[in-house]
């Protein structure tokens, strides 16, 4: 049976003692309240069905993402952009929520709010996918009874995919801008990521010890995808590095403190050579689309460290002139092919007239 005790004005404390269950109390605002809270918890221990909640009654949202922001986000690549997240979550009114009062439409109310706060749809999207892998993990690791209702709230619609390149001789204004700025190989960072696709990331890390001059390859202990990878040098790419003016060539070929740092750079001096609208990364699509034509996509997928083919029709922004070229290039080959093929036939039929 069920406890009910006065404690004072609008204080109703009801506690629940049952075998094989942990002691429920919760204080309520009138009496009535108090008997239909005792009333659903019992018959729901009666029925097997209940669920201890003192634990998401007395948890915040701020509280979870704490735990989560010093426990989970210290294992991953993406650390750092976690603990961007983690901090612009706290700040949020939401964060003082108990777990208990959250709803879908709680965070329904943030997406709209971010949108209009003119946040990218795309940065929504992963401050929400954020919030369910919190949610996941107290359910799982910690043994939290609280629901994931990120799962039940809809997600920004996804942005078409940059497919921003270089054009007419903006390779060659962007190096001469690259070559005046103070940073140590920031035109060869931008040679390499032309040459060879290689991510920001990768690139302030590379070490001297990384490259293989022998064998004509780079080797990347770790990508984004968590995988290592061989990265072969092209002639200008290997040319680059061979020339680069360093009296030892060993420990880090960058300052750059961070990707942050040489996205900044790239800005400077896009900005310095009269370049609007790229950024570091699109280089990357600009080396996949280069090679594409080349090569097979399970080898393009190879060269550029994807897991998945899928990813070459994400990177691979071919202009119109290109796929004009490519298609007339096409029937060329195809006509090539016909008439070996009837050359071939007719040579065949004469031999046999001549049996």
């Amino acid at each position: 049976m069920a406890s009910i005790l006065n404690r004072g004005p609008h204080q109703w404390q009801v506690t629940i003692r049952r075998k094989g269950y942990p002691s429920q109390t919760k204080t309520l605002e009138t009496k009535r309240e108090a008997e239909a809270w005792a009333a659903i918890v019992e018959s729901e221990m009666a029925r097997g069905v209940f669920t201890d909640r003192t634990e998401v009654e007395r948890t915040t949202l701020g509280d979870l993402v704490e735990r989560y922001r010093d426990e989970m986000s210290p294992t991953k690549r993406s650390c750092r952009t976690e603990l961007v997240t983690a901090r612009r979550l706290l700040r949020h009114s939401l964060a003082l929520r108990p777990l208990s009062t959250l709803r879908s439409v709680d965070f329904a109310r943030y997406r709209k709010q971010r949108l209009s706060e003119g946040a990218a749809n795309n940065s929504v999207r992963l401050e929400l996918a954020y919030l369910s892998a919190v949610f996941t993990t107290a359910r799982k690791e910690w043994s939290i009874e609280v629901r994931n209702f990120i799962q039940l709230v809809r997600m920004p619609p996804t942005t078409p995919g940059r497919n921003r390149r270089l054009v007419e001789d903006e390779e060659s204004r962007l190096l001469a801008a690259a070559r005046t700025s103070k940073a140590p190989a920031f035109d060869l960072c931008i040679i390499l990521a032309i040459e060879t696709g290689m991510r920001a990331g990768n690139l302030i890390q590379l070490r001297w010890e990384d490259i293989d001059f022998d064998r004509h390859v780079i080797y990347v202990a770790r990508t984004k995808n968590g995988a290592g990878l061989v990265v072969p040098l092209s002639e200008k790419a290997e040319t680059a590095l061979r020339s680069y003016p360093c009296s030892r060539k060993t420990g880090r070929i960058t300052s750059f403190y961070d990707s942050a740092a040489l996205g900044a750079a790239f800005r400077v001096a896009c900005k310095k050579a009269g370049i609007k609208g790229l950024n570091f990364h699109d280089l990357r699509h600009d080396a996949a689309t280069r090679l594409a034509p080349l090569v097979t996509a399970p080898t393009l997928a190879k060269l550029m460290g994807w897991k998945t083919i899928q990813m070459a029709m994400r990177y691979y922004n071919p202009t119109e002139e290109e796929l004009v070229t490519l298609r007339r290039e096409a029937e060329v080959a195809r006509t090539n092919n016909i008439a070996s093929a009837d050359k071939a036939a007719r040579g065949k039929l004469l031999e046999a007239g001549r049996c």
